[in-house]
């Protein structure tokens, strides 16, 4: 995936790769090692400006591309993808932070000379000990740089100063400055330290309005652009290189462990280019969601990205780790990126005491459109918030699935699935269903639920008859009905094609023998969307029919399954004899196998919007009580940048239907990411717990969400299901 959500921007970073195709091969990259270390321009730097690549954010006045931090995003990710050498990333990185400081005389003289080409460097805070004292009209400064990207070549350098009772900036031309190159580690770009001994800078080179946290903020955004461009570029060469690469006389890509490893690498680069798509939008928000984005895309994708390079290069084997194959180059600039933000703690606890009191806000900007619709979504919803529901609901006793006068309004107005074609929804587009959603929350009114049959009724409004819609929707929305789904069997778990219940032909109907497992709340269903083998000399993925059946039916048995927890929210069903008439039959006797796909589907997409509840309540509480908070805040910070990208994937996603283009593979790679998160807050909130987690009923509770995680981690598909379908469906790795 690309940080490219536009056809503009798509087009701006193949213009980027095809540039770097042209001027910057391989070999010519491998040639020029020395030079660029030594801080010498690459041949080919004028035509790069001349492309306006590296000014594509800078103000057209002052020669930019006056484009978006976004656009300039898509060519460092394309730019690393490509393994364009040179001080880019340096120079593009100045030139936002001096956008920053405001509209002066000095500022206009710096991001000119940047637009007209002269690659410039940014000294952090953290990596420096400069000091300034005022002299006449100007200031005295001293002090020294850590190592810094870019500064070899550098023509203008942004440093940091300390004076007795602020921090300033300055931009200096560091030509008649102490400029040390050395040998860094990514061999694609300079590295260099900066001393200053009294060094003398006039009052015009002082930049207003810098804030150190938006400096390290852009850093690591644009930092995080660069390593998803790493991380893509592995996922490609990877995946080609399990296609074709052959032992035992088979395509090294059929091999299950490398296909869930290369799943999980493309797993990995989707959530890291959505952190950083995240951080530069974030940018140009306020400076609390600013900074949630920045750490979040430090965590998710500079942090692991050299670990993201060294487990590409396993999957090649020792061909991989030759000084000739260029999986070293990206794995020493991927490095090279991470040392240079600073040490993954510092993130992971910033991140952990910002989130005690925000979150990262993902609210789409939907404008004005939509007037009419928003009125009469807001009107229904007012009128709702002067009723009550106080009935019990059918599939559970939680809120959202109670009824009464205000469920019934909701219903009939076609507001708790909007999506759905009137009278049961509002045949709402996405901008719509975002504004309903908006339009709930404005109001912080409970949107009711239907449970399991969010994943069910789809496939009845699609296949089912006139009457079938007509008794199952509009009372199913009113909570007067709740569903099951026997699909999991035994001996067919996520491979439901192995399905072995039977579905007879008899007069008037079928008669149903089997056993299905793990079937949730089937001990209060009314009805149950039912998969059973029609034709048993078909092929395993064809012969099966989708049924509705009335659990209450003669020959239906069921048995609750008590889980780990103590819970008993799963059942085996047993059917025996049961008579289901044609009208329950979906679609064609052997189209079931398509309508399942399609619940899945829907499964998986409710299910990745598990997301949105809070995963570490239980170490955000005890932090707020804890002597020792620092571990604490650590996991916070790990887990909710996890959970941001996750978010951020999902509002990439809404933004491509909202562009009219058609779904992507998000709702697999959220399943697999989520099922990571979940794991691993797991992990940490039992080891930062203690003796909390030695009682069954804690205050805040450990063991028992804890205990029931399986149930989340195994529903909708396993992650080996999930890393399958990703290998085999959207890598296209070979399954035999």
């Amino acid at each position: 995936m690309s940080i490219a959500i536009t056809p503009e921007q798509e087009q701006l970073a193949e213009a980027v790769c095809a540039f770097a195709a042209r001027h910057a091969p391989i070999a010519a990259i491998r040639a020029g090692f020395d030079d660029l270390a030594h801080g010498i321009l690459p041949s080919w730097w004028p035509e790069l400006v001349a492309n306006g690549f590296h000014a594509v954010h800078l103000p057209e006045k002052v020669g930019g591309g006056g484009g978006e931090l976004t656009d300039l995003a898509c060519v460092l990710q394309a730019a690393a993808s490509a393994l364009l050498p040179g001080p880019l990333l340096s120079t593009a990185t100045a030139g936002a932070v001096v956008c920053t400081a405001g509209e002066t005389e000095a500022t206009t003289i710096v991001l000119t000379d940047l637009a007209a080409g002269l690659p410039a460097a940014v000294v952090l805070r953290e990596h420096s000990d400069f000091t300034a004292r005022a002299d006449g009209g100007g200031w005295r400064v001293t002090g020294s740089s850590g190592p810094t990207l870019g500064l070899g070549a550098a023509q203008r350098v942004i440093l940091p100063a300390r004076t007795p009772d602020r921090l300033v900036w300055f931009v200096i031309d560091p030509a008649a400055a102490d400029v040390e190159t050395r040998r860094g580690t990514d061999l694609t770009t300079d590295l260099g330290v900066l001393r200053l001994q009294d060094h003398p800078v006039p009052g015009t080179a002082l930049l207003p309005n810098l804030d150190e946290h938006r400096i390290a903020g852009i850093a690591a955004a644009l930092s995080a652009c660069a390593s998803a461009g790493i991380i893509q570029w592995c996922v490609r060469v990877v995946t080609e290189h399990l296609r074709t690469r052959e032992q035992f006389g088979k395509p090294i890509g059929t091999f299950q462990a490398l296909q869930h490893k290369a799943a999980m690498l493309l797993v990995n680069s989707e959530l890291a280019t959505a952190a950083a798509w995240d951080a530069v939008r974030a940018l140009a928000g306020t400076p609390g969601q600013r900074r949630l984005a920045a750490a979040a895309a430090a965590v998710m994708a500079v942090a692991p990205a050299p670990g993201l390079v060294l487990e590409a290069l396993t999957m090649f084997g020792a061909i991989g780790f030759t000084w000739e194959h260029d999986l070293h180059l990206y794995w020493r600039r991927a490095t090279s990126l991470a040392a240079a933000i600073g040490p993954l703690p510092r993130w992971t606890r910033e991140l952990g005491e910002l989130s005690e009191t925000a979150t990262r806000d993902m609210t789409v900007e939907l404008g004005d459109g939509d007037a009419e619709f928003r009125a009469r979504v807001a009107e229904v919803l007012d009128t709702a918030l002067t009723l009550t529901d106080d009935g019990a609901g059918r599939q559970d006793d939680r809120p959202e699935f109670a009824t009464g006068p205000r469920r019934d309004l909701l219903a009939k107005a076609g507001l708790i699935a909007p999506q759905w074609p009137a009278p049961w929804g509002c045949d709402a587009t996405v901008r719509q269903q975002l504004i309903v959603d908006e339009e709930f929350g404005k109001r912080a009114l409970q949107r009711p639920s239907i449970g399991i049959a969010e994943w069910i009724l789809p496939s009845v409004i699609a296949a089912g008859t006139d009457e079938l819609r007509e008794r199952f929707v509009p009372a199913t929305l009113r909570g007067e009905l709740a569903w099951c789904q026997l699909f999991s069997e035994p001996g067919a778990g996520s491979d439901l094609a192995s399905l072995t219940t039977r579905a007879a032909r008899v007069d008037g109907g079928w008669l149903i023998n089997g056993h299905k497992i793990w079937t949730s709340v089937a001990h209060r269903a009314d009805f149950g969307a039912l998969l059973a083998r029609t034709d048993p000399q078909a092929p395993k993925h064809r012969g099966i029919g989708y049924f509705i059946i009335d659990m209450r039916s003669p020959g239906v048995r069921f048995q609750q399954i008590t889980q780990a927890s103590g819970r008993a929210d799963f059942n085996e069903v047993f059917l025996t004899d049961v008579f289901i008439p044609d009208d329950m039959l979906l679609g064609e006797p052997a189209s079931g196998w398509q309508l399942a796909i399609s619940t899945m589907a829907q499964e998986r997409v409710a299910i990745s919007g598990y997301v949105h509840i809070d995963r570490v309540g239980a170490l955000r509480r005890l932090a707020s009580v804890s002597a020792d908070r620092d571990p604490l805040l650590h996991a916070i910070g790990e887990i909710d940048a996890h959970t941001n990208a996750l978010k951020a994937l999902g509002l990439r996603e809404t933004l491509r239907l909202l562009d009219g283009r058609p779904p992507g593979p998000a709702s697999s790679i959220a399943k697999v990411a989520t099922n990571v998160m979940l794991r691993r807050a797991a992990t940490l909130t039992l080891g930062l717990s203690g003796p909390l987690a030695l009682e069954a009923e804690s205050d805040p509770p450990v063991v028992a969400p804890y205990l029931d995680l399986p149930a989340e981690l195994i529903g909708g598909g396993t992650t080996e299901i999930q890393l399958n379908i990703i290998a085999q469906m959207i890598l296209g790795l070979p399954r035999k």
